[in-house]
């Protein structure tokens, strides 16, 4: 709901007006069909799938849900929401199905597509959650339901739909994240988020219409929209899509596409960089490689600066951004252990726990504010209040105290410890709470702490994050087990013996895999702290390492 906000025509409109100015440019390549479509095709496209959620009655404020990989269709969908008044929710493939049906209850879709790989982990999810959505499936070669198809359903109209003018504070993306405890949460992103954040990116990475680059992030993350795609589509660039991320494709990608930007997870950076392929992959059409989604290991970093290629690091999250820094022209090399500095719609301070502002080279909590910041979080006001700071939320109005100058300002607490140094470059120093990023995913160990809880051989259990060379960290599950039952091996499956395989086991169907630990350590009784208060500090001191 906007409370006054003034409507426009093009909020919203962006394959309509972008095809207008450059309808034969390439926009988007996508590697797994074989296609490539020009601005004016998507344009087109848009106009058949508005016209199919105007069938399913998904207009002003009403929400489609998608589980996908990176397609052409994702894309469509975003721009048809933006022309219907719609609400796109991209919803992710990796989570299991319990996970899946708290989200769909918290979006109430009035319509879900889903793509024929996960099929029947969706059926799952509907089974478990009280909304009953409209469903079509988004079928690949081999379709797995017995629900209508998109592709019949979709409308052989492509000409130009009536647009229905939008605010800059209406919603347009609900991408989902989570709290200190795990707990399902959707960022309410407007127009305005949207836009903003990609004048940011343009502007303070210097992207060009001649840009082209394979985007990596999936598109029911933050980095599939907000990194680079829409800021891509807002200066005219080209965007190389895949189903798979596979680092040899994305080195070959590189070259074929002559791509000039590359943003990824350390993850992927990684895998790219300790490939076969590495060496000879030609790199020359890069201007410039970010990683972000977590910290960027100095092995990496080299890797790619060895190779001459003008390396950074990002920082940014869902409910801000995500483009929040930038390095500045001709910076010392020594500096890109840093984020940089902020980009030049946003302001990022570092404050103590009472919210004072700390001097330079104070560790405290970052906080971000500007334009680009999200409405808060979808139907979360409690949630809204502790991380936004002013309680508004997507679609209640705002309540704003005049004398609480934290809140009036609108700043963001991002829960990461920073500090900024005396030539003005950002610097995480690391997690304020618990949680850890593995492969740019976040992990909140009280969430996979319960479910390993549910297992009769746990009496207690911590999740600490430990180092791990591949996705930068992950879980090790420390536990205290119950009585008659004894720790084993990983590959054994004796009865009455805990083991990190049957522990894999158990949480399959109860988490993604990202958040399933993966490695198994045990004490004889937890350290407390307090009274009854596990000293999970103490815990993470002794079993922090690879090995138990």
């Amino acid at each position: 709901m906007n409370w006054g906000a003034p409507e426009y025509d093009w909020v919203g409109d962006w394959s309509a007006r972008r095809a207008s100015l450059s309808p034969d440019r390439t926009a988007v390549i996508d590697e797994t069909a074989g296609q490539r479509y020009s601005y004016g095709d998507l344009e087109r496209r848009a106009n058949r799938t508005a016209r199919l959620l105007e069938e399913y009655g998904v207009a002003e404020g009403e929400r489609v849900a998608l589980v996908s990989r990176n397609r052409a269709e994702a894309f469509d969908l975003f721009f048809a929401t933006g022309k219907t008044g719609g609400v796109l929710a991209p919803l992710s493939y990796r989570l299991a199905p319990p996970e899946l049906a708290a989200l769909l209850d918290l979006v109430d879709p009035r319509l879900l597509i889903i793509e024929s790989p996960h099929v029947e982990r969706v059926e799952h999810a509907i089974a478990r959650a009280d909304v009953e959505p409209a469903v079509l499936e988004l079928e690949t070669a081999d379709p797995a339901g017995g629900w209508p198809t998109y592709a019949d359903a979709v409308s052989a109209d492509d000409s130009p739909v009536e647009k229905r003018p939008r605010s800059l504070e209406d919603p347009h993306l609900l991408l989902h994240t989570g709290g200190s405890t795990g707990t399902p949460k959707e960022t309410t992103i407007t127009h305005g988020s949207i836009y903003w954040n990609s004048f940011n990116t343009i502007t303070a990475w210097g992207l060009r219409p001649d840009d082209v680059t394979p985007m990596v992030f999936p598109v029911f993350h933050t980095g599939g929209w907000n990194v680079l795609t829409l800021p891509m589509f807002n200066v005219g660039g080209t965007l190389v899509i895949d189903r798979e991320v596979e680092p040899d494709r994305i080195l070959e990608q590189v070259e074929r596409r002559g791509a000039t930007v590359l943003v990824a997870v350390p993850a992927v950076l990684r895998a790219m960089a300790t490939h076969e392929e590495w060496e000879r992959a030609d790199l020359s059409s890069l201007r410039f490689v970010k990683s972000g989604g977590g910290p960027c290991r100095d092995a990496i970093v080299r890797a790619w600066r060895d190779r001459g290629v003008d390396f950074s690091q990002g920082y940014g999250l869902t409910e801000i951004g995500p483009n929040n820094f930038a390095m500045p022209d001709e910076y010392d090399p020594a500096k890109v252990a840093s984020v940089g500095k902020p980009v030049l719609h946003a302001d990022a301070r570092i404050v103590d726990d009472d919210g004072t502002e700390l001097e330079s080279g104070e560790i405290g909590e970052l906080e971000l504010t500007g334009p680009h910041a999200a409405d808060g979080y979808w139907r979360n006001p409690e949630a809204t209040a502790e991380t936004f700071g002013d309680g508004t939320e997507g679609d209640s109005e705002p309540d704003v105290s005049a004398d609480d100058e934290r809140s009036a300002a609108g700043w963001v607490s991002t829960g990461d410890l920073a500090r900024v140094d005396d030539d003005g470059f950002y610097h995480i120093e690391g997690r304020k709470k618990n949680m850890f990023i593995s492969g740019g995913e976040n992990v909140y160990p009280p969430e996979v702490e319960d479910e390993i809880a549910d297992h009769p051989a746990v009496a207690e259990v911590i999740v600490v994050p430990v180092p791990d060379e591949q996705w930068g960290t992950v879980g090790k599950a420390v536990v205290e087990l119950a009585t008659g039952w004894e720790a084993g091996a990983s590959d054994g499956d004796e009865r009455d013996v805990l083991t990190l395989t049957a522990l894999e086991a158990f949480l399959d169907e109860r988490l993604a895999r990202f958040k399933i630990p993966k490695y198994l350590a045990f004490v004889d009784e937890m350290p407390e702290s307090g009274p009854s208060k596990i000293d999970r500090a103490a815990i993470e001191d002794r079993f922090g390492g690879i090995d138990p």
